[in-house]
């Protein structure tokens, strides 16, 4: 864990809010923390200059409100020229976090839970939070636990975080019975899910974690599990050059439809 959170900021209500929980994670982490807006203005003529004095004024207040949130922690700001995800793709290759928020008015925010965000969870170089205003305080970490390389990264995320924020895991491994080998029973399913946790939770001996084998539709049921959790973690599974399929289905239904705040994490390269 590290050195440098980033977050993108526009200035709206869910933008503040992101902003005050990369505070928050940039404190936990004892990190530095640096607000970004990504400047995307249409090309003007040279005789009608931009003015960029209110957006500064913006990226200003918000670099405040971080600090009021973590006084501890050194928070710098910058406005950067460019379309949105390139910049913070940009950002994320010195960062451990990049933060953004759920909802927005306009710029790049107002598009995040569209190719945006989906956009940011396949590419950025290092985990991606999306922070909701609505997500609780309190409750466990839903870890969405697979057998592939993005879910051994968001396994080590998890307790990581839960460490960190003093919370519990709750380990959840989704299967459909019905397309499952033959042969093949619950045992399988909840064997991947001990291998999965087994060595993290040795390593976070502090961190509680409950197991649980739940059949359905992944996309539902870690939709409802997120109902009473602090924060979802899930794996950016998926293959292709196409975002989607670099994100994958699971992820990116999370990214809509969760209750609580969610990182995407990348498997190793």
């Amino acid at each position: 864990m590290g050195n440098l959170v980033v977050v993108g900021t526009d200035g709206s209500p869910s933008g503040l809010a992101a902003v005050e929980t990369a505070a928050g994670e940039a404190q936990r982490r004892r990190a530095d923390l640096r607000v970004v807006y990504a400047l995307n203005w249409p090309v003007r003529p040279m005789y009608a200059p931009l003015d960029t004095t209110p957006l500064n004024h913006m990226v200003s207040e918000a670099a405040d409100r971080a600090r009021s949130v973590a006084p501890g922690v050194k928070v710098t700001e910058a406005m950067v020229p460019g379309d949105t995800v390139s910049v913070l793709e940009a950002e994320s290759r010195a960062a451990d976090l990049l933060v953004v928020g759920a909802r927005g008015v306009g710029g790049f925010i107002g598009m995040l839970l569209g190719s945006t965000a989906a956009s940011l969870s396949a590419h950025s170089r290092c985990p991606v939070m999306v922070a909701r205003e609505e997500s609780a305080d309190a409750g466990p970490i839903v870890l969405c636990v697979d057998a592939s390389p993005a879910g051994e990264a968001s396994v080590e995320f998890a307790f990581a975080e839960a460490a960190l924020r003093g919370a519990g895991i709750a380990a959840v491994h989704v299967w459909l019975p019905d397309y499952a080998p033959a042969g093949t029973g619950v045992e399988s399913a909840e064997r991947l899910l001990a291998q999965a946790v087994a060595g993290y939770a040795e390593s976070h001996p502090d961190v509680t974690v409950s197991r649980e084998v739940a059949s359905g539709e992944a996309r539902e049921v870690l939709t409802e599990k997120s109902r009473n959790a602090q924060l979802t973690v899930v794996g950016a599974r998926g293959h292709g050059g196409f975002t989607g399929l670099l994100l994958g289905s699971v992820s990116q239904a999370l990214l809509h439809h969760a209750h609580s705040s969610v990182v995407v994490v990348r498997g190793r390269a």
